[in-house]
């Protein structure tokens, strides 16, 4: 049977009472009291191309209200400057080397630099102990076959897209296959796949029940490339703002469709006055594509970069009654953290191996931050890459970097030095070494995971 044949059957085939850490012992919670969890995931946006982050070309009103009416995150990182392993770290609280995904996972086989680990714990089968009905809307991007494919993984519900990337909005295809996917069987829906998503979205939460809690991880595949915004939106940016070049344009017409996406989703939160009792969470799986006319502000560097602008995203968390409006936080925090932080809130266990942290207390307002040291692995094919690894590491204001494999290591002080400007490496000896020593620790750590090895 040849690949395609294959994958064509394969495919048919996160409280009103926040208490306790990650535990089920101490004071009991009901399912009514416990609040539904929104994740809203953004594909390649860049940490400076939101209206209310400073893109003056642009108008993102209901992403911007997010941030409004909640806590914003200055200095949020993804777990990878790429896809999939960022959303195996959402799903699964660890970095994404450690549950075999250390790159991005390809329909191409040839190309692909990952497999989900069999024995990693995601958030969806977590959140059922708590009572939880979960879902994933959108693009899954951790497996195109079983035993990893969406419900085998938790989802009770799952409508979107398997693969890497759409080549065409309109058609849903990827290399002639159509990945989109409805519990197990093909779809064929009709209009784009930003409308697709925010329609099956709404859907689901129109159908859920008031007293039982839910998930929507709701991951859309903009503003990644293709560049295909509605005719309409591309012709409003281009009446406003005249000056822009094409390129320009039609990102920002993009992302201004999937703005108007999100604020439908929240709408429809609003109609089933769920909204009091609702959590939303909005961020993006790495940085913006810069060559495509992406920003990511004054940071260095593009999306796949070990650098600032590959991994320093936007995020918010809105939750009323529980988190302030109009806040923020200078908290060094990772997607990982997102599951330990939801454990927290529904009271059940995190993974024993989890390597995220709570994020709660300051959603609730905590302003003293504290020092941690975090890490990010890029695995990757192609010429720059040929099948190794780059790296960097952060431990409080300092960044280890090696942004391609073989080149020399550069050393930053983010707090002076946000842009990383100026390399340290041989004025802080002491720093780098430092920096390199935990870092080959969690080389080793990442290295002793089998990701290719059969399942």
């Amino acid at each position: 049977m040849d690949r395609r044949t294959f994958v064509k059957q394969a495919v048919g085939g996160w409280a009103a009472l926040a208490l306790g850490g990650c535990t089920t012992t101490g004071r009991s919670v009901s399912k009514k009291q416990l609040p539904n969890i929104v994740i809203i995931l953004a594909d390649d946006l860049g940490s400076g191309d939101l209206a209310g982050l400073g893109a003056k070309d642009m108008q993102t009103p209901n992403i911007d209200g997010l941030f409004k009416s909640g806590l914003r995150f200055n200095q949020f990182y993804s777990n990878s400057p790429v896809c999939s392993p960022t959303r195996a770290s959402l799903l699964t609280g660890r970095y994404p080397e450690l549950v075999g995904v250390p790159g991005v996972i390809r329909t191409n086989p040839e190309n692909s630099w990952g497999r989900l680990s069999k024995e990693a714990v995601l958030m969806p089968n977590l959140l059922k102990e708590a009572g939880y009905k979960t879902a994933l809307i959108g693009k899954w991007h951790l497996g195109l076959e079983s035993p990893n494919l969406p419900n085998e993984r938790g989802f009770d519900y799952f409508a979107g897209f398997l693969g890497d990337m759409m080549d065409d909005y309109y058609t849903h295809l990827r290399g002639g296959i159509n990945y989109m996917n409805i519990n197990g069987k093909p779809a064929e829906p009709k209009g784009h796949a930003t409308d697709v998503f925010t329609e099956w979205a709404i859907d689901y939460i129109d159908k859920q029940e008031a007293d039982k809690p839910f998930l929507l991880y709701l991951a859309y595949n903009a503003p990644h490339i293709p560049i295909q915004p509605p005719e309409e939106f591309l012709e409003r940016v281009k009446k406003r703002e005249p000056q822009l070049n094409e390129k320009r344009a039609k990102l920002i017409a993009m992302i201004e469709h999937l703005d108007s996406g999100v604020g439908k989703v929240l709408d429809a939160l609003e109609k089933k006055r769920a909204v009091d009792n609702t959590i939303v969470i909005f961020t993006s799986d790495n940085g913006g594509q810069a060559d495509i006319g992406a920003s990511n502000g004054k940071l260095r560097g593009s999306k796949g970069d070990m650098f600032e602008a590959g991994i320093r995203v936007p995020a918010a968390v809105r939750w009323k009654g529980v988190v302030k409006e109009g806040t923020a936080t200078n908290q060094a925090a990772m997607t990982m953290d997102i599951l330990a932080t939801i454990c927290q809130i529904a009271k059940v266990k995190a993974p024993k191996e989890a390597d995220g942290i709570s994020l709660l207390d300051y959603w609730k307002g905590k302003t003293d931050t504290i020092e941690r040291t975090i890490f990010w692995t890029r695995r990757e094919g192609g010429k720059e890459f040929k099948g190794q690894t780059s790296w960097a590491a952060r431990k409080g204001d300092w960044k280890l970097v090696q942004n391609r494999p073989g080149e020399a290591y550069k050393l930053f002080n983010l707090a002076k030095d946000p842009y990383e400007a100026e390399d340290l490496a041989e004025t802080q000896n002491d720093v780098f070494s430092d920096l390199k020593e935990l870092l080959k620790r969690h080389i080793q750590r990442g290295e002793s995971v089998p990701w290719k090895k059969p399942q």
